[in-house]
């Protein structure tokens, strides 16, 4: 079932036909104002205004939040009508409202999304990652294409502690002679890369202490506090550097590549898909830790973060 937006401006669409129809036009829905209130002429569609509204999502990540309303306002700009539902959870939370079509567009990440729906996915590159998440989505479902930018989760120690025990990769872990408890979201406990599938890769037994902020700063403070010997911190987080952590190197591929990737509906049409198409194409790796940067260390607005770097990169 689409959303209710949706279906409000459908109605207002057929309203604002029914009335043109009745002023004698040969042509009730060529030209003039549309059913979402933005003026004619905006827009790539022939000068005429969209009477659709995109529904874009976010989970509960300042990252994902950011990335966004990048493709939020990049969609605005365009002339689209745009409704924003962000910081709404987990992929067992939102994946469910984009499966109905309540939600058009989701920035997701490609490697965890894919072994959310194919657990016994083999692939291990961002390419065949991509051509097999494109084929393990549910119907209605499509992958733009990928930005370089990945932000995947990691596991990270201090130096401190790296250099105690002479670490570099997760293999090493199997040398450390003391329990060990990892600070991740709970969701952490289930994923193909956390206690299991590090036991099944490396040898190697950890704990998950529940810390629900996304590898924020709460788990960054666990870490550095000592409470806990890893942390599970998304890899474009500027905490990584700032607190001069050491990501462990992952030699047996454990945590798959995550481009970030938008997930679209039928209601995306090209013309959109071009415009989050352009928005991904410039999306770096150091673009990203960038952006992040500036929702963590200054505390600016996911919306003030997307308006200058969108300006900055002639988007917008």
């Amino acid at each position: 079932m689409k959303h209710p937006t949706r279906r409000s401006a459908l109605a207002l669409a057929a309203v604002a036909a029914l009335a043109l129809t009745g002023c004698g036009s040969s042509d009730p829905l060529g030209g003039g104002d549309t059913a979402s209130g933005s003026p004619a002429g905006t827009g790539g569609t022939g000068g005429t205004a969209r009477a659709d509204t995109l529904v874009i999502g976010s989970q509960q990540y300042y990252s994902n939040e950011i990335i966004a309303e990048l493709y939020a306002q990049a969609l605005e700009a365009e002339g689209y009508t745009v409704q924003r539902e962000y910081q709404i959870g987990q992929r067992e939370v939102y994946l469910p409202e984009v499966e109905s079509g309540a939600i058009d567009v989701m920035p997701e990440y490609s490697g965890n999304l894919l072994q959310y729906y194919d657990a016994e996915a083999t692939a291990t590159s961002p390419e065949d990652i991509h051509a097999a998440l494109a084929q393990a989505l549910p119907e209605g479902l499509r992958p733009l294409e990928p930005a370089e930018a990945t932000d995947q989760d990691s596991y990270n120690v201090t130096r401190q502690f790296a250099e105690k025990h002479s670490l570099t990769s997760l293999a090493d872990l199997r040398n450390v002679d003391e329990p060990l408890k990892v600070a991740a979201n709970s969701e952490f406990e289930t994923r193909p890369y956390g206690p299991e599938g590090l036991k099944k890769a490396y040898g190697v037994d950890v704990t998950v202490v529940p810390v629900e902020d996304s590898g924020g700063p709460l788990t960054v403070k666990a870490l550095v506090d000592g409470d806990v010997q890893l942390a599970d911190i998304y890899s474009a987080d500027p905490s990584i550097e700032s607190e001069d952590l050491v990501t462990l190197e992952d030699p047996e591929n454990l945590i798959l590549p995550q481009n970030v990737t938008p997930i679209v509906s039928d209601a995306v049409d090209e013309e959109a898909a071009a415009v989050i198409d352009e928005v991904n194409a410039k999306l770096t790796a150091e673009e990203l830790i960038g952006l992040n940067r500036q929702s963590v260390e200054e505390q600016a607005s996911s919306a003030d973060i997307a308006e200058e770097w969108l300006a900055g990169q002639g988007l917008a």
